[in-house]
């Protein structure tokens, strides 16, 4: 694995082979959901990674479009899979009703059960947060904000998936 310093000192993975990544965006709080999107390829364009994305309504649709990738054959166990990792992308603000509860439990349950379950590299950023000052505070910083730690998460998973597979029993 090479590291590097990047300006935040936070490492960053460089990667034998490029990967594409699917990002799958919620844009339901559409000026944070560009925040987090421009951080996420930040990343991903300075790993000379490609990506697609895709958007749904809001945060309980992003783990079904992931499922319905998974489904077609786009992502996951099969190295040759068009997408090598995924990404969700998002903002959960708490309101005055048990709602905020739920979808954040939910997406986040079948988000992992699915990527768990299909072995697929991934970085989660749909944020969980009481105000939208919050949301904003963590989606800001381009690369360094929440979008960019979900694009190195996955790429580092990616990373690892590709040492498993070299390794032999």
């Amino acid at each position: 694995m090479v590291v590097k310093k990047t300006k935040s000192d936070a490492p960053s993975i460089t990667l034998a082979t490029r990967a594409r990544v699917l990002i799958v965006a919620s844009p339901y709080y559409e000026k944070i959901t560009k925040l987090l999107f421009q951080g996420a390829i930040d990343v991903l364009d300075a790993q000379s990674c490609s990506y697609d994305r895709v958007d749904v309504p809001g945060a309980l649709e992003i783990p079904q479009a992931l499922r319905q990738a998974v489904e077609a054959g786009l992502i996951g166990v099969d190295p040759k899979s068009r997408y090598a990792g995924a990404l969700a992308l998002g903002c959960v603000i708490r309101g005055e009703t048990s709602h905020y509860d739920i979808v954040c439990n939910t997406a986040n349950h079948w988000l992992m059960e699915s990527v768990i379950h299909h072995v697929i590299p991934f970085g989660n950023a749909i944020l969980t947060v009481d105000t939208e000052a919050q949301a904003l505070a963590r989606a800001k910083g381009g690369a360094s904000g929440k979008g960019g730690d979900a694009a190195r998460a996955c790429l580092s998973l990616l990373w690892h998936k590709q040492q498993f597979r070299t390794l032999k029993p």
